[in-house]
């Protein structure tokens, strides 16, 4: 587990962040009338780190060259994504509710350039590892100090492809690489380790020669941590396992797989929105 050192103030305003990301998800995915709720609200913790500390990113300048690059995956929980890039400044919030609408910039799964800050096309599960290795080693080809960071989901590891690129990103020592694997334990159909077991998970990337870090992905300070563990790694590529609660901050939703793919109704987007806004009744609705 990564050393804990971060500031409370920067800690509380990436939680704060955090917060208002789950709502807009829940508004967008009501508005929609489709999406995945699950996995979204399961990584806003780690999408508000990532976006508000992490990333070396600028919404003025979305195509700086210098710039970090993130992949995302799995596709599929691309609300969360639309929602920090909003909140960073990368486009205006009326975006938002064009998610899955036809001809919009905002798909269920998003589309490279569609907008500022979309580095990739995301869909098709187990690819998105091999477009950041991609981008990895021309950065280090090029002698460039940018990193890439990449998420894919726990069920996407029943791809193929995932295993290929985690060969190959070692080989090439892309220590400028680093692996976010969402492990929330599900997956459409249900629970990895009953569709496909994926433990011990830990051994086996270490064995594909990853600096492997496991961390709770709703710990804003072992999130920084970790990404600051991966930036320290000089020879191979850093893979972040970062366990997380579907649905979190919605009990309703949370640990259960039905809300992979499932949007909330009307009935439940008010629900979900007040135990968002209060943590559950820890904090005052007024």
């Amino acid at each position: 587990m990564p050393k804990k050192s971060s500031n409370p103030k920067v800690i509380l305003d990436i939680e704060k962040k955090a917060s208002e990301l789950r709502q807009l998800v829940i508004d967008m995915l009501l508005n929609a009338k489709s999406g995945h709720s699950a996995g979204a609200l399961g990584t806003a913790d780690i999408f508000a780190t990532l976006y508000f500390h992490v990333l070396n990113v600028n919404s003025k300048k979305p195509n700086m060259p210098l710039r970090d690059r993130f992949i995302l995956s799995n596709g599929h929980i691309c609300p969360i994504w639309y929602a920090a890039l909003y909140k960073k400044g990368f486009f205006p919030k009326k975006e938002l509710w064009n998610l899955s609408k036809i001809d919009s910039n905002l798909q269920g799964h998003p589309h490279y350039k569609s907008l500022p800050g979309i580095e990739n096309t995301g869909g098709p599960l187990g690819q998105g590892l091999s477009i950041a290795a991609g981008v990895a080693l021309a950065g280090k080809m090029d002698k460039k100090p940018y990193r890439v960071y990449c998420m894919t989901g726990d069920g996407e590891l029943n791809e193929g492809q995932i295993w290929e690129t985690a060969m190959f990103a070692p080989n090439y020592d892309l220590n400028n690489l680093t692996w976010i694997i969402d492990r929330n334990n599900i997956q459409i159909d249900g629970y990895t380790e009953k569709i496909m077991s994926l433990e011990n998970l830990r051994d086996k990337l270490e064995a594909f020669n990853w600096f492997v870090i496991e961390i709770d992905g709703h710990n804003i300070e072992e999130i920084i941590n970790a990404c600051e563990m991966a930036k320290a790694v000089t020879q191979r590529p850093t893979a972040i396992i970062a366990h997380t609660i579907p649905g979190k901050g919605v009990s309703f939703m949370e640990y259960k797989f039905e809300w992979h793919g499932k949007p909330p109704n009307t009935k439940e987007a008010k629900k979900a929105l007040k135990q968002l806004r209060t943590m559950k009744g820890k904090i005052s609705n007024g």
